[in-house]
């Protein structure tokens, strides 16, 4: 992906890698490297790329997006039908569905139901969010840095529809169709002809009323593009997630109903209400930078009764603005304060319009003025740190649609303790609450300061500090750190993402030295040693468990495609160390999961039948969902909170409420449902052409 070029309207390139010959089609994924690859100029809304001396590729992109076929345009003899075109496209950021023209949904009719009213267009009303991309929709909206965009778990702001319409259960299952030819290929082998057929099924999607859906796929597919470019903001996880999502969506959306068709579908934009008059204040700024090619600042704010509110500056560009927009005013009424003032000021606002997650508004109503902010340790922002512990970790782990932006947000009182050395680097331990925390750098990229100021903290153990955080999910408690109270100030914060600690920070004289320390468990599961009359050595502890094995086959089909798992090995090996360790579930998962990827039946003369792939993909989703579940579970034991499931979130300092948590299983974790449940009662829709 170049992030030289305009972003493209996913319906175009869809189209012109459809009207390419199979010829060209073969020669299409070196023709995106070759084109990529030459120098590219600006004029206006005009991108030109030099093929040649003598030849020019033009993206003409009004407001920054392509979004007909005809914008681009080829100087070379073989134009319009030659590869360049669909080559240029393939190659450009794929453009969010917020940032493209509305499209009205066909008129379709829906399946019968016992309430006639059918929904609507979702509405449009809305302003920038959080995060690195356009929209609230998920996948195309701008979120919390952390996590895929928080409009995927967004209910549409139209009235509820009973059940799926024919469209959305074609749409569904193109999406699947798309998404299954992925996971078969794997990122090795899906060029730029599958990423054009997921493209179209996304458009279909967002054109039958699936925005949600929509938006992952988009997400999915510039995933594949960063991997196949070593783009080093890639990330196998986050691809790993995004595919999932697509074929819970597809299997779930033709046979849901009511609300829970509402929460599938998403929202293109989350609605605005008004919300009277708000006294805000000022909690923390961090910068935006996401692999899609946006980039800005989102400042938190919150009110008297500890809600947290969040204006946002994101639009496309790189690290340059990511660092700026800090510096910039507020889009919100008449205030000059910059994002890094309100991080430490207050704003006064009159009538405000808030979204569900949120998000402050900027309409022509809405007015603004500054106001006096308060430190951390004073109300109301002091209320935030007063939530225990193991309630803020049960509230970012629920399982919940309606989930806000500042779900997963830690209020943590810690004290330094040194560092870790992990495969990734460095990270900070802390102390907290009796527990070992470790503290990782919200952002890697060399821009932002958030490792060099994550180095200096590490150098002054003992040092007590209030701090700001992002969970992150695992097996032992951790958390990206986005800002702390000064080392030596406790009266002023520090945005790690946007300033810049020095030495003269610190203590002068700090109580110890940083040291690496030994993993939690090697401490907290050692035993004496048996003597002649004990029994031998208890079971392993479940955070020795080998859940890898699992883990590792699931994002190994998504990197290497089914074949990878083909292959004779340890196999049974591995599944049967998992039912060892009382992980009997997960053992059959990956039985299964390598049986389906290996199963190649032959036709009477001995030739290979084409592979399963709806069963393959079925066990591999199936797999992908217990380590999902498994992970959230052995996170809240980490932490020593409990595992909610489903319920409203609430902003901190307010009580939560939802379902039981999950009864203990035999092996002391939480015990997991069958993997199969969140797919259920629906079977997989027809697939047409299998």
């Amino acid at each position: 992906m170049n992030a030289r070029l305009p972003h493209v309207d996913p319906s175009v390139t869809a189209q012109l890698v459809a009207a390419l010959t199979p010829r060209l089609r073969k020669r299409l994924d070196s023709g995106v490297g070759k084109v990529a690859a030459r120098p590219v100029s600006r004029e206006g809304d005009v991108v030109r790329i030099a093929l040649d001396d003598d030849t020019d590729l033009e993206l003409h992109a009004p407001g920054g997006v392509v979004t007909r076929a005809e914008a681009i345009r080829c100087g070379c003899l073989l134009a319009p039908d030659c590869l360049h075109r669909a080559a240029a496209a393939s190659a450009a950021p794929v453009a969010e569905p917020a940032a493209l023209p509305t499209t009205p949904a066909p008129p379709t009719t829906p399946a019968p139901a016992t309430d006639p009213s059918t929904a609507s267009p979702p509405t449009t009303h809305g302003a920038a969010s959080p995060t690195g991309t356009p929209t609230p929709t998920t996948g195309a909206t701008p979120t919390a840095p952390h996590s895929p965009p928080p409009d995927e778990h967004a209910h549409a702001s139209t009235p509820a529809q009973d059940t799926a319409t024919p469209a959305q259960r074609t749409a569904a299952t193109a999406l699947h169709d798309a998404a299954a030819a992925v996971l078969e290929a794997g990122t090795d082998g899906a060029g730029a002809v599958l990423q054009a057929e997921l493209l179209r099924a996304a458009h279909t999607a967002r054109l039958a009323g699936l925005p949600r859906a929509a938006g992952r796929a988009v997400a999915v597919v510039t995933a594949l593009r960063a991997a196949r470019g070593g783009d080093p903001a890639y990330r196998l996880a986050d691809l790993t997630a995004a595919l999932r999502e697509i074929l819970v969506l597809a299997h779930r959306i033709p046979d849901a109903t009511g609300p829970e068709l509402a929460g599938l579908r998403g929202s293109v934009r989350q609605p605005y209400t008004p919300d009277g008059s708000l006294r805000l204040y000022g909690l923390f700024a961090e910068p935006v930078l996401s692999a899609t090619g946006y980039a800005g600042a989102v400042t938190w704010t919150a009110d008297p009764t500890g809600r947290l509110h969040t204006v946002s500056d994101v639009a496309p560009g790189g690290p340059e603005r990511a660092t700026g927009a800090a510096d910039r005013a507020v889009r919100i009424g008449d205030t000059s304060l910059t994002h890094r003032e309100l991080s430490r000021a207050g704003l006064a606002v009159s009538g405000a319009t808030v979204s569900p997650a949120g998000r402050l508004g900027a309409g022509a109503g809405v007015r603004a003025v500054r106001a006096s902010g308060v430190d951390w340790s004073a109300e109301p922002l002091d209320r935030l740190w007063a939530v225990p512990v193991t309630e803020q970790i049960s509230r970012a782990l629920r399982d919940d649609q309606d989930a806000r932006e500042d779900q997963d947000l830690l209020f943590l009182d810690v004290t330094l303790v040194g560092t870790v050395r992990e495969a990734a680097g460095e990270c900070l331990l802390a102390e907290c609450d009796g527990l070992t925390v470790r503290l990782t750098a919200a952002h890697d990229h060399p821009a932002l300061p958030h490792r060099e100021n994550l180095r200096l903290l590490a150098s002054v153990p003992g040092v007590r500090l209030r701090v700001i955080a992002r969970l992150t999910p695992g097996p032992l408690p951790r958390a990206a750190l986005l800002a702390v109270s000064h080392p030596t100030d406790p009266g002023r914060h520090v945005d790690l993402g946007l300033d810049r600690l020095g030495r003269a920070d610190l203590p002068t004289a700090p109580t110890g030295r940083p040291h690496p320390l030994p993993h939690p468990a090697d401490q907290a599961h050692r035993a004496p040693h048996p003597g002649p009359s004990q029994r031998p050595t208890p079971p392993p502890p479940v955070d020795d468990a080998p859940l890898h094995l699992l883990r590792r086959r699931v994002t190994q089909a998504v990197s290497g495609g089914r074949r990878v798992l083909a292959f004779p090995g340890g196999r049974d090996t591995e599944a049967a160390r998992l039912r060892r360790y009382g992980l009997g579930t997960a053992g059959d998962l990956l039985t299964e999961l390598h049986a389906t990827a290996a199963d190649r039946a032959r036709d009477p003369f001995g030739r290979l039948l084409p592979a399963d792939t709806a069963r393959f993909v079925r066990a591999w989703l199936g797999a992908a969902l217990y380590t999902e579940f498994l992970d959230r579970a052995l996170c809240a034991a980490a932490w020593g909170a409990s595992l909610g499931t489903t319920g409203r979130s609430t902003a901190p300092g307010h009580s939560t409420t939802g379902r039981p948590t999950e009864e203990p299983g035999a092996t002391g974790m939480p015990a997991v449902p069958d993997p199969e449940a969140a797919i259920r009662p629906a079977a997989p829709p027809a697939r047409s052409g299998h």
